[in-house]
């Protein structure tokens, strides 16, 4: 009886065996299967949060079919106790396997809300934006301008959230004043900083965090520039009349801010590098306007005769050659243009009323095409 009782006890410890094993293979099965998000989302995990409420979260939203599932997953991956406080995206069809990665993997949030600090050639505005899961686009809540309007309710709450995110965003042919005058307003960074050499900041998008200095978000620039600059001066035409980076930089902002048009900035490199060759003088209105403002904000008006006949190291109607030092901060597809201008023999060029320009290799030429942006002005100031 006793040796009965013995097997039928070893057989239901057997069978209890493989089905444990069974629901463990199913259970391993449904952590790394795909899941049931048919849309990405934006998920928020509040500091000081646990796998319960997450999970409790996730089944909410349909991101997992079974939160205490979810749960056991991680903590079998022994990823539990690892959890990381911010907003982060999780893909249409994620396992739970990979949602756990996610939500413990740490760095900076990746959806949510951000505020962009974007410093442009005549303003600089701050924008709320939030991501939209589904297209992976940042969609704009609110921008502004801190020189004319207080700052919103909307900017103030997300700047009180911690997992929010910072960025400053630097147009090309700004000046090196215009980007320290920004950054002297954005609270988040600590420290001064001295205004750096024109033309030395790269311009581009950069990631900022409570309790960076100036000097570190300068220094970052700074690099990125003289690498850039490194960079297309190895790789530039041997025949641009250009003896150094330094002159590659002035005459890559020149361009920068001769044209915003991008498929007509080795046209416009072109015309300068036919001039130098020639020993003909730039006569460009950039760069009187910088021997005017030395870069510290906008002229906001048109040149006068006096301004445009009164000598300055950048005034490149009375000196020879470049000015002495970049007028702004130039891109890299305009760095790169002036070391690959196009072949032409362009020497004039002139606003066409489209937004670009309209080129000419005789001066008869161009003083037609002077004539007839003359009209289109006369035209436009009578609407």
């Amino acid at each position: 009886m006793w040796r009965s009782i013995a097997s039928n006890a070893l057989t239901l410890l057997i069978v209890a065996m493989f089905l444990l094993g069974g629901v463990i293979l199913w259970g391993q099965s449904q952590y790394k299967a795909a899941g049931p998000l048919a849309d990405a989302i934006c998920v928020k995990v509040e500091r000081g949060s646990n796998m319960r409420r997450v999970s409790g979260q996730l089944e909410a939203a349909g991101a997992v079919t079974n939160g205490a599932l979810f749960r056991i997953g991680a903590d079998y991956a022994e990823k539990s106790q690892q959890l990381k406080a911010g907003s982060f995206l999780v893909p249409a069809g994620a396992s739970m396997e990979e949602i756990t990665d996610i939500v413990t993997r740490g760095g900076a949030s990746t959806c949510g809300t951000e505020v962009v600090y974007r410093i442009g050639v005549t303003r600089a505005t701050v924008q709320v934006r939030e991501l939209d899961p589904a297209t992976n686009r940042f969609v704009d809540v609110v921008s502004f301008e801190p020189a004319e309007a207080e700052a919103p309710e909307i900017f103030t709450k997300v700047r009180a959230q911690s997992d929010t995110r910072y960025r400053i965003a630097m147009a090309e042919g700004v000046t090196s004043w215009q980007v320290v005058d920004v950054l002297g307003k954005i609270d988040l960074l600590s420290g001064e900083v001295e205004v750096p050499a024109e033309g030395t900041l790269a311009p581009d998008s950069y990631e900022i965090s409570e309790g960076d200095t100036r000097a570190s978000v300068i220094d970052r620039m700074q690099l990125a520039q003289a690498t850039a600059v490194e960079e297309i001066w190895a790789a530039r035409d041997p025949e641009v009349p250009l003896s150094d980076p330094v002159e590659l930089l002035i005459l890559a902002s020149i361009v920068e801010k001769e044209t915003g048009v991008a498929e007509e900035r080795r046209q416009v490199a072109s015309v300068f590098a036919n001039r130098l060759n020639r020993g003909m003088r730039l006569q460009t209105d950039p760069t009187v306007i910088y021997g005017i403002t030395k870069g510290e904000g906008t002229l906001g008006r048109g040149l006068r005769r006096s301004e445009l006949q009164r000598e300055t190291p950048w005034n490149t109607y009375q000196i020879d050659g470049l000015p002495v030092t970049p007028i702004a901060n130039p891109g890299r597809a305009s760095l790169e243009a002036a070391a690959n201008p196009d072949t032409t023999e362009y020497i004039f060029f002139v606003a066409d009323g489209t937004g670009g320009h309209a080129f000419a290799t005789t001066l008869a030429e161009h003083n037609r095409n002077v004539a007839k942006w003359r009209e289109i002005e006369a035209e436009r100031a009578n609407q």
